[in-house]
């Protein structure tokens, strides 16, 4: 499926929740990888404030694309942010939504 790029050159964004472990299966614990590097995920909550009007996004990440120690109300930068809509159907349901991606979130300076 396509993935968009998200522009938020005007923007100001801020932590919600600090990074969480994305698990590809929560029943055996196993953490989800990313396809391309290898490298485990994890989910970051982000407020995005622009143009008058905030949102909470759950935001993947690599565990390499983000420094220790990111805290709630901390200002940050997040670089190559993507979203891309998805489908799927579980116990007969069907699911669908929008996930979305960064390469890596930094500390505003």
């Amino acid at each position: 499926m396509p993935s968009f790029k998200i522009d938020l050159s005007t923007a100001v964004v801020f932590v919600a929740t600090a990074p969480e472990p994305k698990m590809a299966n929560k029943k055996t614990g196993e953490r989800a990888l990313d396809r391309e590097t290898g490298a485990s995920l994890s989910t970051v909550g982000l407020l995005v404030s622009d143009e008058g009007e905030g949102n909470l996004y759950q935001v993947t990440v690599p565990e390499t694309g983000y420094p220790e120690g990111l805290t709630p109300g901390m200002p940050v930068r997040v670089v190559g942010l993507k979203a891309r809509d998805w489908e799927n159907e579980f116990n007969g349901q069907k699911r669908h939504g929008i996930s979305f991606r960064a390469v890596a979130i930094t500390p505003a300076a």
